[in-house]
């Protein structure tokens, strides 16, 4: 069977890190792409990946282009172009400069790769998932936003380190846009199917989700750019359920069209992921606390997705 083909528009940080996990994992070739200025970058960062193959014993091309023409006929695209958040930016913060960075993706996506399961990376996250799907038109279940994965990770790590477990043992989903409205589900947060609140004090908890919501915001200030190994891992997982066929139930924005009360937006839910793509969101029950967090989120995500609606 041919391998399956993997494009990543922007080869920064994160571009870099999803070719080296796409590669390693065997998933299928990658096409690491960029702008024209760029485009001897990307072919080095594909050609350094590509001789670690050697190395590390993984059967997969990679390369580097400012053409989407090499694109055509990508399974998967996970986009991460646009600029990264500085210190004191906010997600929002970005609308004005990545706005049209991901018009133009989502153009050249539906003429060269109408037919790729796209995860959107960029921010502000969830209104750029919306507005690549309204450019390209594509079937609501074949994009997604990279969000509640990495959300949910970095609520776990620290709900392991307060509680001193094995991450392993750690479950827990972030719902709601990316943002600082998220919504750490604590009523379903257990370590090992018993509940967090066991282990850790209601304060701590709350400490815990505090810094959860400010978790990107505080990796910003401490490097001066943005996260890109978690949030290349988090990418990953999408993909790989998507190319494998896997059904996880992975929280990640998903458009919505009814669910948990909400129409034609797209936030942060859980959702079964597999070779449909967004194949189905799951309705869990939420707490009264819980749906009032989801519904702040939701608004903040739509006055988001208002300005761009506004903007030509």
């Amino acid at each position: 069977m041919a391998r399956k083909k993997i494009g990543l528009i922007g080869a920064g940080n994160i571009g870099g890190e999803l070719a080296r996990l796409c590669a390693n994992k065997e998933l299928g070739d990658v096409w690491l792409f960029d702008i024209a200025a760029k485009e001897n970058f990307a072919k080095g960062k594909a050609l350094d990946l590509e001789q670690n193959s050697s190395v590390l014993g993984y059967d997969a091309h990679i390369r580097g282009t400012s053409s989407w023409a090499d694109l055509e006929g990508c399974d998967v695209v996970i986009i991460t172009a646009g600029v990264p958040r500085k210190p004191g930016q906010s997600r929002d913060d970005l609308v004005a400069i990545n706005l049209p960075i991901i018009r133009d993706v989502a153009a050249n996506a539906k003429k060269y790769c109408p037919g790729a399961f796209a995860i959107v990376i960029s921010n502000p996250l969830d209104a750029m998932v919306y507005e690549y799907k309204r450019v390209t038109g594509c079937p609501k279940g074949m994009v997604a936003g990279m969000a509640g994965v990495l959300d949910s990770a970095r609520f776990q790590l620290f709900v392991a380190r307060e509680a001193g477990v094995s991450i392993k043992d750690v479950r827990a989903m972030v719902l709601g846009g990316h943002g600082d409205d998220m919504v750490p589900v604590l009523s379903m947060t257990t370590i090992n199917g018993v509940p967090a609140s066991t282990f850790i004090a209601a304060d701590k908890l709350q400490a815990i989700v505090d810094r959860t919501r400010k978790g990107g915001g505080e990796i910003v200030n401490l490097m001066g750019t943005s996260a890109y190994y978690a949030p290349a891992s988090s990418a990953v997982a999408m993909a790989e359920a998507f190319l494998l066929d896997q059904k996880r139930l992975l929280p990640c924005a998903a458009y919505l069209d009814g669910e948990f009360g909400y129409h034609d937006l797209f936030i942060g839910v859980p959702a079964f992921v597999g070779a449909g793509g967004v194949e189905r969101i799951v309705q869990i029950a939420l707490t009264d606390s819980e749906k009032a967090m989801l519904a702040k989120s939701a608004a903040s995500v739509q006055s988001v997705v208002d300005i761009c609606k506004k903007t030509p």
